[in-house]
């Protein structure tokens, strides 16, 4: 797909949105796309990030999309690098509120060592933040294999 490309299914539809990533696995690779997903199921709208750095997109995709719940990379950006592609806690709180969504699910942090920054540091660094903007009741985390409702 393409950004800003829209495939229609009966009751959904799923829009492919840009991101500030690459698509690259090699250096002489330079033909793969990169970009996230907003998934539109009867009206009710999420949006999924994959890998991004923060950019002024997302402010775009929050005027044309709406998303109402938005899942964001919180960790991996710590490194030579690494802030370019991937957001720190604080940026993703800042594309959360560019997205004007109501619930962000942080995500791509705590699995395995990604970059150098502590694998506890991410959720802590975003709950703080969050707090602070008086936005931690929108924070939700999810935990593998419990169902959450929305």
């Amino acid at each position: 797909m393409k950004w800003w490309e829209r495939l229609r299914f009966p009751g959904a539809a799923i829009t492919f949105v840009p991101a500030k990533h690459w698509g690259a696995r090699k250096v002489t690779d330079h033909h793969r796309g990169y970009g996230g997903y907003v998934l539109d199921v009867g009206g009710r709208t999420i949006y999924h990030a994959g890998d991004s750095g923060y950019f002024n997109g997302f402010r775009e995709i929050g005027k044309k999309l709406h998303p109402e719940i938005s899942l964001l990379p919180i960790g991996a950006y710590h490194g030579p690098k690494f802030g370019e592609n991937h957001m720190d806690p604080e940026e993703s709180l800042r594309a959360f509120e560019d997205l004007k969504s109501k619930v962000l699910i942080p995500m791509h942090f705590g699995t395995y060592r990604l970059s150098y920054e502590p694998l506890h540091e991410p959720p802590q660094r975003l709950m703080q933040a969050a707090s602070e903007a008086g936005r931690l009741a929108d924070v939700r985390f999810l935990i593998e294999g419990m169902p959450t409702l929305f």
